[in-house]
């Protein structure tokens, strides 16, 4: 019979060996030191170069010139004798009036001129005359000379009327015909044969725009305006229209109007551009990119756009030291250009800059480089 002794030292020695066999499974091992791995970033080398200094903002693009053209005189259409969407060279016809009532005005005129002159002849050589018996003593000679000199300055002056009147009769067959008075795209029509028109009508025959050259205009801030003077002082200022993607350049021109007072509504200042535009790339009411050449920077430091970041102090840009940390690094920035902006002072080229994960990003932040790119 096992006594109470045996029974405990039977419990004791198999809880050990539950024991060994659960160390052994490892269960009860020290667990491995967790290794921390920092924050994924994409990073640049920051590059020194020469590199353009812009000024960018939206723009819209303007005809050079912009006409409605419209009837000076009363009349029907007898012809339309453009095209629409049609270039038209200054002094092409475009529409034509019936003729008929003109040329028959100016018919009249020339009639009433031609009486009028026979009479002036008529008074002329009574004049002869008459001064010729003044010379025999007359006695009616001198009355009858004066009354013919008033005749003659009568029909000299109803003359000079008759030739305004057959000015103004030729003139008005002229306007029965409509020439183009620019060179310019001609719109849609907006008349037909047969209608009539008139001088006082709000519509017109055709809208003509001039796109050879062409304006662009758009606004910038009040604070670029000293050094946007300054520059053009210095030399004309060479502006970029870029298509809506930021990817195309359409046309390069010159920058030819700052505006002469500042709108107060907007703290900004009026500017417009004059492009050859002879590819015919801007059309008027599109929605370019303006970009205003001030000056070319030597020697500058370029880190992508994305880089740059904004805080309380102003602009800053996260770089990663030697030990795989980040540091704030505070800049001054100048233009942006193609993705990538100008850095005025903080940097001095080779800095690796993020540009991408920095939103993670505290500084002395343990980083992981994902992505390299060398210095262009």
């Amino acid at each position: 019979m096992m006594t109470k002794t045996t029974r405990v030292a039977i419990v004791c020695a198999a809880c050990a060996c539950v024991a060994a066999a659960v160390w052994g499974y490892g269960v009860f091992e020290k667990p491995a030191p967790v290794v921390s791995k920092g924050v994924p970033v994409r990073v640049v080398s920051a590059a020194r170069r020469d590199s353009p200094a812009y000024l960018s903002t939206i723009a819209t693009v303007q005809a050079f010139n912009t006409v409605l053209v419209r009837p000076r005189v009363d009349g029907q259409i007898s012809r339309v004798m453009f095209e629409e969407g049609a270039q038209v060279r200054r002094g092409d016809p475009l529409v034509e009036l019936d003729r008929r009532p003109f040329e028959a005005q100016l018919r009249a005129a020339l009639a009433q001129k031609e009486r009028d002159g026979a009479q002036l002849d008529n008074a002329r050589r009574d004049l002869k005359r008459y001064e010729a018996l003044v010379t025999l003593n007359s006695p009616l000679a001198a009355q009858t000379v004066d009354a013919t000199r008033s005749q003659v300055a009568q029909f000299t002056a109803a003359l000079e009327v008759d030739q305004a009147q057959a000015d103004q009769a030729r003139l008005q067959l002229d306007y029965a015909t409509i020439a183009a008075p620019i060179d310019g795209r001609a719109g849609a029509r907006l008349v037909d044969v047969g209608n009539m028109v008139h001088a006082s009508d709000a519509t017109g025959f055709v809208v003509l725009t001039q796109i050879h050259p062409i304006a662009v205009s758009f606004s910038l801030p009040q604070s670029e305006l000293p050094n946007l003077r300054a520059q053009q002082a210095r030399h004309a200022l060479r502006v970029l229209a870029i298509d809506s993607a930021n990817e195309q350049q359409l046309d390069a021109g010159e920058l030819t109007l700052i505006d002469n007072q500042i709108d107060v509504s907007t703290g900004t200042i009026r500017c417009k551009a004059v492009f050859p535009n002879a590819g015919e790339a801007l059309w008027p009411g599109q929605f370019v990119t303006a970009r205003v050449l001030l000056e070319n920077l030597a020697d500058t430091v370029m880190v992508p756009a994305s880089a740059v970041q904004m805080g309380p102090r102003g602009s800053f840009v996260y770089i990663v030291n030697g030990e795989h940390r980040a540091e704030v690094r505070n800049v001054d920035v100048g233009a942006t250009y193609q993705g990538e902006t100008a850095v005025v002072h903080g940097l001095n080229g080779g800095e690796t800059v993020v540009v991408e994960g920095q939103f993670q990003l505290e500084p002395n932040t343990l980083v992981e480089l994902t992505h390299v790119t060398a210095a262009r």
